[in-house]
């Protein structure tokens, strides 16, 4: 294993508890790239699962880290993110003649203002962690404190005070520091039409199920579950066009070698009030790719047509991990498992 694949493995035991980083003012940012020309590390190949990788970069400026949820605005350019340690991250991604991700223009960071409008303060309120844009508004998902609050306009949201959202979750079924780790809004005339759904990091059923929920009163709203297998917990899901979900999440072991990340295609049609999903796992990687704590995924529809996948890593303000961005492009057969790692794929 070489040496940043270790430093990685190390990294990630603090996942659980992020570092607390230095408080970051308002400020524009310049942002340093280094490319990731190749997904599997030292290798050509570019086939993974149902995904083609299409490029990648890690970055790093002042202040950057630590983020949690992100979601573009315009189909592959400008994107809003959140951090953990309450800040939203905005700018636009950098391409190259080819269309390839290769940085990060000079990027925003705000502090997220609470109800009062002042900036939330230390890490129990500031613990930001699911992210997606309903509409005119922002959805922003905490633990720790859990709820949500909806900021208005996605293009500038920074300076509003937001509105607080009745939880979609029972506050007694959520676990301190494992609560709603994804927020995805639904396409609107596909199953959902248009609702929100929210899924637990790691807050479980008595079957040891995740919590999850579709936002709503009345019979389009309630509390349904998603399958969890041994060791992995969600962190962040988008759905595609076609109106499944995708989920992504993290799997740490142990020490050397123990990260892991994956993504399972959860059939949309299935998703009501009371229901169990389950779906088949269609991208797993591990340290012999080049993954972080991969806590971001956005899908979007790019100028061809092609539906393409986006993922962005949580550095937990960890000089030892990386802030790093994936871009794949979903394969026609998108729907059909496939692995990376040594373990099997469901």
């Amino acid at each position: 294993m070489h040496l940043r694949s270790l430093a990685a493995a190390f990294a990630a035991a603090v996942v659980a508890w992020p570092l607390v980083a230095p408080e970051v003012r308002a400020e524009t940012v310049e942002v340093t790239a280094k490319p990731i020309s190749a997904f599997r590390t030292r290798s050509a190949e570019t086939r993974f699962g149902a995904f083609d990788y299409v490029g990648g970069f890690e970055f790093s400026g002042r202040g950057v880290h630590s983020i949690s949820s992100f979601r573009f605005r315009d189909g592959g350019s400008r994107f809003l993110s959140v951090n953990d340690e309450g800040h939203w991250f905005a700018g636009t991604i950098r391409r190259d003649e080819a269309g390839r991700p290769v940085g990060i223009a000079p990027a925003q960071l705000e502090p997220l203002l609470g109800a009062d409008g002042q900036p939330l303060d230390g890490k129990v309120d500031a613990d930001a962690e699911s992210m997606a844009i309903d509409g005119n508004r922002v959805l922003v998902g905490f633990e720790r404190h859990h709820r949500i609050l909806a900021y208005a306009d996605p293009a500038a949201p920074f300076a509003n005070r937001p509105a607080v959202l009745p939880l979609p979750l029972p506050r007694h079924e959520l676990r301190i520091n494992r609560g709603m780790e994804t927020i995805a809004v639904s396409p609107e005339g596909g199953a959902l039409n248009g609702a929100a759904v929210a899924i637990a990091e790691r807050s479980l059923d008595a079957k040891g199920n995740l919590f999850a929920a579709i936002f709503g009163g009345g019979a389009r709203g309630g509390v349904f579950t998603v399958r969890r297998d041994v060791d992995w917990d969600a962190t962040d899901g988008a759905f595609l066009p076609d109106g499944d979900l995708l989920l992504l999440e993290r799997r740490y072991t142990g020490f050397l070698g123990g990260l892991g990340m994956r993504i399972r295609r959860l059939p949309g049609a299935s998703i009501r009030p009371g229901a169990l999903i389950d779906g088949p796992v269609i991208l797993e990687a591990d340290l012999s790719n080049e993954i972080d704590n991969m806590e971001g995924l956005d899908a979007w529809t790019d100028a061809g047509g092609e539906t393409r996948i986006a993922l962005i890593s949580d550095d937990n303000g960890s000089f030892l991990q990386r802030n790093v961005y994936l871009e794949f492009r979903l394969v026609a057969d998108g729907g059909a498992a496939g692995a990376l790692s040594s373990g099997p794929a469901r």
